[in-house]
């Protein structure tokens, strides 16, 4: 997960895009002065209080590294308080360092996860307490600053910059509650069940230009700016992600013994690891059962499939005979509307995410049924492309046209490249001050542990095209 991890470089300007179409309503920076710092504060009050969630835990528990893919608790308390010190308190707020001694220690460039247990890390009363004073200063920083006239600032930015980082963080904290062994710590309703009717096996998103990107959203991070014009050809996109049940198929054909779907790379990493089925599932005489959170369960039909690489994605769409969607071609689906041509900011129009529209923010603790969330769908019909799962694509990340880092190249633009693939959509982990429909993630193909699904895409044939 996409996470702000360094000390703050200078500012720089992002440059918007001419001549393009984007949604000019239901922002935070078009909001009055006071309404918009009550948004802030509000923003990181619902983070720090799912941060208490997942580390109003024991004391081991929240000591311990569960995964050597993972930092212990702890230190992923801590970070959002140093982040959060660096960026609002030193640098919006210009006030005498907390706790310069510890800025090295919390940064992540400089640690791999697995070493951190070695770190002289804060213990938990102290990690907490101070986290508590750093929130004090930030508010009162949130209370003084203009909010206008400088690009850090200006409309409320950073502080959404930190909420944001505080929610990946979360999130990043919900998979290693996943990854660790034991009782359940965490709980919550289950998702709402299937509410549409009967739904196309897939939608036809129609040839076309459309505005990719944003130049307006005021929160929006670097790598989503700025807004350009792509064409992307006709082609047909799955209604729904893929579910268990369909990807259960793909394992019980034999797909994970079968080098024909899997990419070179793909097949050397399954094969060395001894990867027969997606993370957590495990066979109970002849049933599939998953371990989630804690609890060992029937793994359902219904749900989009959860903690698949990409390579187990892409193998599955080649076994299928289709392919994963590009970044553009998701984007199109999700946010084109084909009669007013416009780029909306979600699937669903310009208006914030709600209950029920998708399934986000930890309100349940896994993905809801396919067809859940009909007034979540988008202008082509198609359905949960926001929340439930982080859907991969077949793109590398990369920058887009006239990209310009900001606030600093660590956020983004170290990564770029071959290595790490995009994903989109966000999943039931994912808060929505941390999603749109211009929001990327990325990760390495071989990752796991995160909550990502898929969905297939194809080429229109020349009938269709016609």
């Amino acid at each position: 997960m996409a996470a702000f991890d360094r000390s703050p470089a200078s500012a720089q300007d992002v440059t918007a895009a001419p001549g393009t179409t984007e949604p000019a309503g239901a922002h935070p920076g078009t909001e009055g002065s006071e309404a918009l710092r009550a948004h802030a504060a509000a923003a990181l009050d619902r983070a720090r209080r799912r941060t208490a969630t997942l580390t109003d835990i024991d004391d081991t528990e929240l000591t311990r590294q569960h995964s050597k893919l993972m930092s212990p608790l702890v230190w992923d308390l801590a970070h959002v308080g140093s982040q959060e010190e660096i960026w609002l308190v030193r640098d919006v707020g210009g006030r005498e360092p907390l706790r310069p001694d510890i800025d090295d220690l919390y940064d992540a460039f400089q640690h791999p996860r697995a070493d951190r247990p070695e770190l002289p890390l804060l213990g938990p009363d102290e990690a907490r307490a101070y986290v508590g004073q750093v929130r004090e200063k930030a508010l009162d920083a949130l209370d003084r600053v203009p909010l206008q006239g400088d690009r850090l600032t200006e409309s409320g930015f950073a502080f959404g910059m930190i909420a944001q980082h505080e929610q990946q963080h979360d999130e990043t904290m919900l998979a290693t509650h996943q990854l660790r062994r034991g009782d359940p710590l965490l709980e919550a309703p289950p998702p709402p069940g299937r509410r549409a009717g009967p739904l196309p096996e897939e939608v036809v998103v129609p040839a076309g230009p459309f505005v990719m990107g944003t130049s307006v959203e005021p929160w929006a991070l670097d790598n989503e700016r700025p807004a350009h014009e792509v064409h992307v050809d006709g082609f047909a996109l799955d209604t729904v992600p893929v579910t268990c049940e369909r990807y259960a198929a793909f394992v019980e054909a034999g797909g994970y013994d079968d080098p024909r779907w899997w990419s070179e790379a793909g097949w050397a990493y399954v094969s060395a690891h001894g990867i027969t089925a997606p993370r957590f599932w495990y066979r109970d005489g002849g049933h599939w059962r998953r371990r989630r959170f804690g609890v060992d369960e029937p793994v359902p039909a219904d749900e989009p499939v959860l903690h698949v690489s990409f390579h187990e994605a892409e193998a599955y769409a080649a076994w299928a005979g289709r392919r994963l969607p590009t970044e553009a071609e998701w984007e199109k689906a999700a946010r084109h509307d084909p009669v007013s041509r416009r780029s909306l900011r979600y699937p669903w129009g310009d208006d914030d995410p709600t209950p029920d529209r998708a399934n986000l923010g930890q309100r349940h603790l896994r993905p809801a049924p396919v067809g859940a969330y009909p007034e979540g769908a988008s202008p082509v019909g198609a359905h949960q492309l926001i929340g439930d799962v982080w859907e991969w694509t077949s793109t590398d990340f990369r920058g887009y046209p006239g990209f310009t880092a900001f606030p600093y190249r660590e956020y983004s633009e170290v990564f770029f490249g071959g290595d790490h693939k995009v994903l989109r959509g966000g999943s039931f982990g994912t808060d929505p001050v941390a999603i749109r429909g211009t929001f990327r993630n990325w990760d390495l193909p071989i990752r796991r542990q995160i909550f990502t699904g898929f969905r297939c895409a194809r080429d229109l044939t020349r009938d269709e095209v016609m």
